[in-house]
């Protein structure tokens, strides 16, 4: 377990495995040359609040229980190195926490370690860092949960808001958590806190969800837009619906699952689409949610490097991170 800490050696987030530098294209220097890598640190000590701050998380356990394709416990540093090189438009900072890390299947692995994470995000959103997490599979969402509700803003009665951008509902009743349960137990713990559960899902796919997860999504008050009205020629709408869940909350939990895109653009996912939502939608969507002021925490699911091609899955979510940050600094 290592410890960021602030000067004063107070800690500000507990990850098992420390940040390494980044790294990446260098084209001299001068403020008109600055890539990610130039703007990413890791000492907490020169980090002010409003600072993005990235965690990772490295997790297979819950797709394996899920039956998908392992290997998104690789996601996190290829996340890193597709964003490396990526050119800014102005200078910014940004933390690097490092990793949690479920480095076993057993009994509890996940669960602590959804637990762990929880407590880094919540470190860093109490310290005023935005938090982009780095999955890891998509039960990444529930450990960014757990982390949110223990923050100030939502103790102190600030409605949070769920906005997932994903083919599938992930509400499955499942006797373990797993990646398809992220948004089941999200649900329970609202309920078990008295709270409202505010859930929205763009891109969801039919054919991908059976009509139990339909009606449980029913039950539990979930809006929804299906993936067949998120094109581009549907932007009025899909704008309308992001506008309206905005309005419905004070502080945003964004959680993007890859295989809402194509699978032509993120073919590196457990469950690459057969139809999807287009990239530049998609971008459109967490460039409006950034923009909003809302934006708490923002989890990034799924990426696959081993079945990735061309880096494609990679970049793309790369771009999504590089999008929504540009948009909040």
């Amino acid at each position: 377990m290592s410890a960021v800490t602030t000067g004063s050696r107070t800690p500000l987030v507990r990850t098992d495995v420390p940040a390494a530098p980044w790294t990446g294209r260098d084209d001299g220097p001068g403020a008109d040359n600055l890539r990610w890598h130039h703007a990413v640190h890791l000492d907490p000590a020169g980090a002010a609040p409003g600072d993005v701050a990235f965690v990772g998380f490295r997790s297979d356990e819950g797709v394996r229980r899920n039956k998908g394709r392992q290997g998104a416990a690789n996601g996190p540093d290829a996340l890193r190195g597709a964003l490396a090189s990526m050119a800014l438009p102005k200078p910014l900072r940004a933390l690097d926490a490092g990793d949690i890390e479920v480095a076993g299947d057993g009994e509890d692995d996940l669960e602590t370690g959804q637990q762990r994470l929880g407590g880094a995000v919540a470190a860093l959103v109490d310290r005023g860092h935005p938090v982009m997490v780095l999955g890891g599979g998509h039960e990444v969402a529930y450990g960014t949960y757990i982390g949110l509700a223990q923050t100030r803003a939502v103790r102190e009665g600030g409605r949070l808001g769920v906005l997932n951008l994903d083919a599938h509902f992930d509400l499955r009743d499942d006797v373990r958590p797993s990646s398809g349960t992220p948004f089941l137990q999200m649900a329970q713990s609202e309920a078990r806190q008295g709270r409202d559960f505010n859930y929205w899902v763009l891109g969801v796919s039919q054919p991908s969800n059976t009509e139990r997860l339909f009606r449980t999504a029913d039950s539990l008050g979930v809006r929804h837009l299906p993936d067949t009205e998120c094109g581009l020629l549907d932007l009025a709408r899909t704008e309308r619906f992001v506008d309206e869940f905005l309005a419905s909350c004070d502080v945003v939990h964004l959680s993007i699952d890859l295989d809402v895109l194509p699978a032509a653009v993120a073919p590196g996912v457990s469950a690459p689409a057969a139809y999807g939502v287009p990239m530049d939608v998609v971008e459109r969507v967490c460039a409006r949610v950034a923009a909003s002021g809302r934006l708490a925490v923002c989890d990034i699911a799924e990426l696959n490097p081993e079945f990735d091609v061309d880096r494609r899955t990679a970049r793309a979510g790369a771009r999504l991170i590089h999008r929504m940050v540009t948009a909040l600094a």
